[in-house]
């Protein structure tokens, strides 16, 4: 334990673990169904790594097989697992700040920008005051709506709102109802809010803090902070533009919207699509060049430090800056005037590299198990479920029980992988007061 306690970041997976574990357990009980019976153990673990995971895959029809007990286990599971994450985050870079001495402990507050060594308990109210007032302010929109328009009762507004709330700024995926969103997807006072929640959520909050702070002077921004903002501004427009193109005539999709229609369901489900995972139009009726576009948005995901997985915003963008560099001959990457260290660079190479290495080997698993499953379907399902975002197009609940014992070791690889990774890395860094001969091999 005193192991443990030295370096925290070995806590984060079995912090992960054990709350997944519970939440199995609960979810066992017979007062959490509608049927009031014994929930299966694989079901119950595949929902509960589902929910603290942030994903929202579900191999059961979540409105009717949970009742309200299950309901708000899954909700409570889901904030666990989107507030965990984030407070560990910041917990583990105070750590890693602690372990690496003065230099690179003003190295690392530098390009965080936010988290200084004094300031934890600071950072933390800020974090938590964030995710409950953005989780309100939806809520109170979106209950309003129910409750007025589509005539719900005040308390099953309330329940809806909040459950819808907490799933989209978390970047979950769960929803009551049996078609996802679809029934909502042109109306901006359900539609809008929980897409700006979940793209707050999966900026990330040392680029949220800074962006909001330093909104006057973008150019001021830390390297992190740019890739982030600029770079979740460019996937969401691109992924509007392919998907209105790919979907404009698809009368199972868009086809039969008017043009505001088709544009703010595309939006929205761009928006939810990149890290939240909810059905805003029938993902398994899309036509077939729309799913490398959305597999693409899944596996980059969201923002570091934020409630997304995937291999994040800046990773995609720092890897992209590294090419272009090479093939312009420069001798190093820059970006927005600041050079970005070899390190880094190294780093976000190997989260990649072992995340296509996950993601395909996944792939290949998953269709030597099942029979006469597409390659896209296959490859879909599995990072959606190692990304975290929790889109679906139908498979995973036709699964046999080995593959969902593997979309479930995604979910939690996903989930805790990339953080505890860049963590490891960050600590090993050790400095030789050596260096071998250099040779250049041959590449390409």
């Amino acid at each position: 334990m005193r192991r443990l306690l030295r370096k925290p970041v070995r806590l984060v997976p079995l912090g992960f673990l054990a709350v997944i574990l519970i939440g199995t357990g609960l979810l066992m009980l017979p007062w959490a169904t509608s049927q009031q019976r014994w929930t299966p153990f694989l079901t119950a673990l595949f929902t509960s790594t589902s929910a603290v995971s942030v994903t929202g895959l579900a191999i059961t029809d979540t409105p009717n097989y949970w009742n309200d007990f299950g309901l708000v286990m899954i909700t409570v599971l889901t904030q666990l697992g989107g507030l965990g994450i984030l407070t560990g985050a910041a917990l583990v870079i105070l750590a890693v700040s602690r372990q690496l001495g003065l230099r690179n402990r003003l190295l690392v507050q530098a390009e965080t920008a936010e988290f200084g060594l004094g300031d934890v308990r600071r950072l933390l109210l800020r974090i938590a005051v964030t995710v409950f007032v953005t989780e309100a302010l939806m809520t109170a929109l979106i209950s309003g709506r129910f409750w007025l328009v589509y005539d719900y009762p005040p308390g099953r507004a309330l329940w809806s709102a909040v459950f819808h709330s907490v799933q989209a700024f978390n970047n979950g995926g769960f929803t009551l109802y049996t078609d996802g969103l679809v029934a909502f997807s042109r109306d901006p006072w359900v539609a809008l809010p929980l897409s700006f929640g979940a793209i707050i959520g999966g900026l990330g909050f040392p680029a949220l803090f800074e962006a909001v702070r330093e909104w006057r002077q973008p150019r001021r921004w830390a390297v992190a902070t740019k890739l982030t903002v600029w770079g979740s501004v460019a996937l969401t427009a691109f992924g509007l533009g392919y998907l209105l193109v790919s979907e404009w005539r698809n009368p199972y999709t868009l086809g039969t919207f008017d043009a505001p229609g088709k544009v703010l369901a595309a939006f929205t489900q761009i928006a939810l699509s990149r890290t939240g995972g909810f059905d805003v139009i029938h993902v398994g009726r899309l036509t077939e060049e729309s799913y490398p576009m959305l597999i693409g948005l899944m596996f980059v995901g969201g923002g570091s430090a934020s409630t997304a997985g995937g291999i994040k915003v800046s990773t995609f963008f720092l890897l992209g800056f590294a090419i272009w560099a090479e093939l312009r001959g420069e001798p190093d990457t820059t970006v927005g005037r600041r050079r970005v260290s070899p390190a880094s660079q190294r780093q976000a190479l190997t989260v990649a590299l072992l995340s296509v290495a996950l993601v395909a080997g996944g792939t290949v698993v998953l269709i030597a198990m099942t029979d006469e499953v597409r390659y896209y379907a296959a490859l879909f399902e599995v990072t959606s479920a190692f990304s975290t975002t929790g889109l679906t197009v139908g498979l995973a609940q036709r699964l046999p029980a080995p593959g969902v014992y593997l979309l479930t070791a995604l979910m939690y690889v996903g989930r805790i992988g990339p953080l505890t990774l860049g963590s490891a890395i960050a600590l090993n860094t050790r400095r030789r007061l050596y260096r071998y001969p250099e040779e250049q091999p041959i590449v390409g």
